[in-house]
């Protein structure tokens, strides 16, 4: 077992698990590698929405036997953006870094999300050669289409759960139920710099995905409409002086 680490770490890795225990073992070993040669110290931060299958008996095992592990465990399934918002607000690192439990992120890009974070509020992935069914590459690539045509925006991949974020610009968000998929947008309408950068992506080793089209379409199209309606209705004033 590693010893305590007493002192406040710089990054915090938020990984929100729903149903995802044969995958919890693998992508702490990657993200441990990863994270010894980042050379910066670092939390790993869990954030249980609810699982079922077992996920939580293996965190547990996890967190006994690496302190850089933290875990936050939900009294029932609140959905990913709820998982995201209890994982940013508890982290403890001055640079933020989400990724899925799934293992299609490849913890290998995390050291280049950090370095282009320079100079930048947020650095959001972009899935190279999706290793996906057809039927999800295509409609994650009109669903992107629509998303930024209603909401006159450009993100290229809002799907892509790997990304880095400052804590401090994080702290200006205010999230709501299915807001996760949109916050590139909203960091933008708070004043961030956001850019995006070209990161991996792998097969499904384990498990089954949680979302598809059935479930996700109509959710994602109400959670669009209410976020052009939030840029429209977007505050644009200049005070020209205060005497």
């Amino acid at each position: 077992m590693n010893g305590p680490t007493h002192s406040r770490p710089g990054i915090s890795l938020v990984i929100p698990v729903y149903n995802e225990r044969d995958n919890l073992a693998l992508l702490h070993a990657e993200l441990t590698g990863t994270m010894r040669s980042v050379g910066d110290t670092y939390e790993i931060l869990f954030v249980n929405d609810g699982s079922n299958d077992g996920s939580a008996r293996v965190l547990r095992d996890l967190r006994a036997a690496d302190a850089h592990v933290r875990v936050l465990t939900f009294a029932r399934n609140a959905g990913q953006s709820a998982a995201m918002d209890a994982g940013f607000k508890s982290a403890a690192g001055e640079v933020v870094v989400t990724l899925d439990a799934d293992l299609q992120n490849d913890p290998a890009d995390i050291p280049r999300l950090l370095e282009a974070l320079r100079g930048w509020d947020a650095v959001v992935g972009v899935r190279q050669k999706r290793r996906d069914s057809l039927v999800r590459r295509v409609s994650s690539r009109v669903a992107n289409y629509v998303r930024n045509r209603l909401s006159d925006e450009t993100i290229t991949d809002t799907g892509c759960s790997l990304k880095a974020f400052r804590k401090a610009a994080l702290s200006r968000l205010v999230l709501y139920d299915g807001m996760h998929r949109f916050l590139p947008t909203l960091l933008k309408m708070a004043g961030c710099r956001v850019q995006e950068i070209s990161v991996g992506h792998r097969p499904r080793r384990h498990g089954t995905s949680k979302y598809g089209i059935g479930n996700r379409l109509l959710p994602s199209f109400m959670d669009l409409l209410a976020v052009r309606w939030m840029k429209r209705r977007k505050l644009r004033y200049e005070v020209k002086d205060d005497i």
